[in-house]
């Protein structure tokens, strides 16, 4: 066997049966679960508990990133949104009309995070408008938090259903 059937063998190339894939996976939400609107989760609970410049640095980080998010979506959001629908059908296509593992691997890390950049972008509208600060804006923040995670536990639960059904049907070992 030459090399490069050696190391295929290794990495196993199929995305189901790839451990760096369920890595991959596990990372992802677990980073999208601890940053949101891209501040750390523990500044939340850092604000609660201790208050004054804890909440000072929690209400700037935010209102900074939420102003920046609703500059680059209002400049940009038509174009944004053109490209993700076409990535997302292209990918979704590819993967569940024709087959392609590694796009229906794909598909099922875009689709769930789509609908979080949504909650997202629909909590820094609300924000920017409302104007929420302090204890509000620690809630409003642990409730996208909340619903990102079920989301997560939800793309997590799918996505071990489809694999395993991939490897069952395929089998798991070439």
């Amino acid at each position: 066997m030459d090399l490069g059937g050696r190391i295929f063998e290794l990495i196993d190339m199929r995305s189901f049966s790839n451990l760096w894939y369920w890595i991959a996976l596990a990372a992802l939400w677990s980073s999208i679960s601890h940053f949101v609107l891209g501040v750390p989760y523990d500044m939340v609970g850092r604000a609660r508990r201790h208050g004054g410049q804890a909440m000072e640095d929690l209400n700037a980080l935010v209102h900074i990133k939420t102003r920046r998010t609703l500059m680059v979506f209002d400049t940009s959001g038509v174009w944004i949104v053109a490209f993700l629908s076409f990535l997302v059908t292209l990918v979704l296509v590819s993967g569940f009309w024709f087959g392609v593992e590694f796009a229906q691997a794909t598909g099922l890390l875009l689709c769930p995070l789509t609908l979080v950049g949504w909650m997202r972008l629909n909590l820094s509208r609300r924000i920017a408008t409302q104007g929420i600060h302090g204890p509000d804006l620690c809630n409003a923040i642990t409730r996208n938090r909340f619903y990102t995670q079920l989301i997560g536990m939800g793309a997590v639960f799918v996505t071990s259903l489809w694999g395993m059904y991939q490897n069952m049907s395929i089998g798991a070992v070439h």
